[in-house]
């Protein structure tokens, strides 16, 4: 059998996992499969019987899991925290996000915004854009990704901004990055895994979790666009 653990993670860890796959292999031959995707996609793919040694998702999604005996409580972790921000195409002015007040006026005087439609950041920036009594006006010009980066469509030229995870915007080449929402109008998304209580690959899942909890993987997790 192939020495590998099938993890299945949130897209806003995928900068770090993909960037710390190939070390970990050749420091202790054991492979990472890695698929990525949304919490909410990973939870209806598990719910519908996939399988996986490591689950990292949404602190809320984990526990979730752990509720309903899927992922062993004892091996649950927090790996990091990240804000929702906003990006333009590489080049671009950066607009006012800075304020409350400067992000609205962006909102409503730009062509086009480009969000997640299940992502925890697309979840929030439909709540946020009703709290600022804008839905309507962004929705009409919006471009509403069903998966995957929403920095794509700055590239394909779809959207002129781009909300997400700021590890997720952090992906797509070509962009800027132009910074967060104003904090104080978001909660830090925390990122947490877990070992599946079906895997069959326990010893090396448990080996992997406690690398990505481990000191030395702070760096890592700061060059993607996360706070450890």
């Amino acid at each position: 059998m192939e020495n590998a653990v099938r993890l299945l993670s949130t897209l806003a860890l995928k900068g770090a996992v993909v960037r710390l796959s190939g070390d970990y292999q050749a420091a202790t031959g054991t492979r990472i499969d890695a698929d990525f995707a949304p919490t909410i996609g990973l939870l209806k793919r598990l719910r519908g019987g996939e399988t996986a040694d490591l689950v990292i998702l949404t602190q809320e999604g984990l526990q979730q899991l752990v509720a309903e005996a899927a992922v062993v409580a004892a091996t649950k972790v927090d790996l990091a925290r990240s804000y929702v921000g906003i990006a333009v195409k590489a080049g671009r002015p950066h607009p006012d996000i800075a304020t409350t007040a400067g992000l609205r006026a962006t909102l409503l005087a730009t062509r086009s915004v480009a969000y997640s439609q299940i992502g925890a950041s697309g979840i929030f920036f439909a709540s946020l854009i009703e709290r600022l009594g804008i839905a309507s006006e962004v929705n009409a010009r919006a471009v509403i990704t069903p998966s995957g980066f929403t920095a794509e469509r700055l590239i394909t030229g779809e959207a002129d901004l781009a909300v997400q995870q700021i590890s997720e915007l952090m992906q797509v080449e070509g962009i800027d990055v132009v910074g967060p929402i104003p904090l104080e109008l978001q909660t830090a998304a925390i990122f947490s895994a877990g070992r599946m209580a079906a895997s069959k690959r326990a010893e090396q899942a448990d080996r992997l979790l406690q690398y990505l909890a481990s000191p030395e993987l702070i760096p890592v997790l700061r060059d993607t666009g996360l706070e450890p």
